[in-house]
């Protein structure tokens, strides 16, 4: 007997330590004006502001010390709604806002959490990983 019921994707933001937000799933990337950078299924997110293909990682985060155990708390999770892709739009100079059905999770498994919204952060300096904390306006953070 076959199972012919559809599959069904969990989108998944997973924190690597030291390293990018690996975004799973039915994923699309989008720029500050909405115009499509990048769709697929496994796609890695600079988190440290030093890459020079943002809002992709490069492996910067290797030279540029950036350091996060990826551990986190959240008190704003909320029960996923629907099955839909995961829209990750990157604001100009600022954080990368994820809307769409999503679980968010430490590479160990540790710390996770749902979430249907979630401004991230990508230029490293929040005191609120992965969650963006507005760090990004004191560091000077560029997007591009």
């Amino acid at each position: 007997m076959t199972d012919d019921s559809p599959q069904t994707t969990v989108n998944t933001i997973m924190l690597r330590p030291d390293g990018p937000l690996i975004a799973r799933g039915k994923i699309e990337v989008q720029d500050a004006d909405g115009h499509l950078l990048a769709r697929g299924d496994d796609i890695a997110l600079c988190r440290c502001g030093a890459s020079k293909n943002k809002p992709f990682c490069d492996g910067s985060h290797k030279e540029s010390g950036f350091q996060d155990h990826g551990q986190f708390s959240d008190e704003r999770a909320e029960e996923m709604v629907g099955e839909g892709p995961l829209v990750i739009q990157c604001r100009e100079n600022a954080m990368l806002l994820a809307k769409g059905p999503m679980q968010i999770v430490s590479r160990d498994g540790q710390s996770s959490t749902t979430r249907n919204k979630a401004a991230l952060c990508r230029c490293g300096h929040s005191t609120n990983k992965p969650f963006c904390d507005a760090k990004h306006k004191q560091s000077g953070f560029k997007s591009g």
